[in-house]
């Protein structure tokens, strides 16, 4: 990629880097970060534990702060919003899937999701989004009346209602067995299709890859290899 694209890319990261601890403890997790991301796209991060990817993601989603460097998104600069601005940016502009569904037990699935809609000026519609997610029929149950799947399919739609720039996602799929993590992978795919969200997706799982429009591997805090798939295999189809 020429430095002239990197300039129409909606995600930008420069020069990155992050350390914990101090003095002797100090850890470098982060070592000088170089990332562009097309809008609408989706970026699969791979690597083993401790390479860096989901502090990489914590920072991208406002979550951490950098030590140096700079993200760019859309335009904005996240190193100079204060705490305020920062968070406003996170409610407007960012959604977030983790393994973890982190959804509050006595809500049911359709406020659940609302609660992601009170966040946004432009919520998508909830209905819609129910049937595209295949919770309608569901919508008033609670969480613990629910299969992993679908709390995970909730947990996607809170963060997706608030119809974000970036659909920031960890591990979706770490707590889930085969065939409800291809559910959620080609949910995620159908989403990033019907709403044009970008999606940056850590994983420690090739196959998922595949899915993808760019695979970033890291390795020790460093991007050790980035390549644009020349098509990408529809989640349904991955194997693994």
């Amino acid at each position: 990629m020429s430095a002239g694209d990197t300039d129409n890319m909606f995600l930008r990261i420069n020069d990155l880097k992050k350390s914990f601890g101090r003095d002797e403890g100090r850890v470098e997790v982060l070592k000088g970060i170089d990332l562009s991301v097309e809008k609408g796209s989706i970026c699969v991060l791979l690597g083993p534990s401790g390479s860096g990817k989901s502090t990489l993601l914590n920072i991208i989603g406002g979550i951490d702060r950098a030590d140096s460097g700079e993200i760019i998104i859309d335009g904005d600069r996240m190193g100079q919003m204060n705490e305020k601005k920062l968070t406003r940016y996170r409610r407007k502009h960012l959604g977030y899937i983790f393994q973890m569904y982190n959804l509050i037990p006595n809500l049911t699935v359709r406020e659940n999701i609302e609660v992601g809609a009170y966040l946004s000026g432009s919520p998508l519609d909830v209905d819609e989004l129910l049937h595209t997610l295949g919770l309608y029929d569901h919508r008033s149950k609670l969480p613990n009346q629910l299969s992993g799947g679908q709390q995970q399919r909730t947990a996607i739609g809170r963060a997706i209602v608030k119809n974000p720039d970036i659909l920031l996602c960890d591990e979706p799929t770490g707590a889930l067995d085969y065939q409800t993590s291809r559910e959620i992978l080609h949910l995620i795919e159908t989403v990033n299709q019907k709403y044009g969200n970008t999606v940056i997706m850590v994983t420690h799982n090739e196959a998922i890859g595949g899915m993808a429009d760019m695979v970033v591997r890291m390795r020790d805090g460093r991007i050790r290899d980035q390549r644009r798939n020349a098509s990408r295999i529809p989640a349904a189809e991955l194997e693994w």
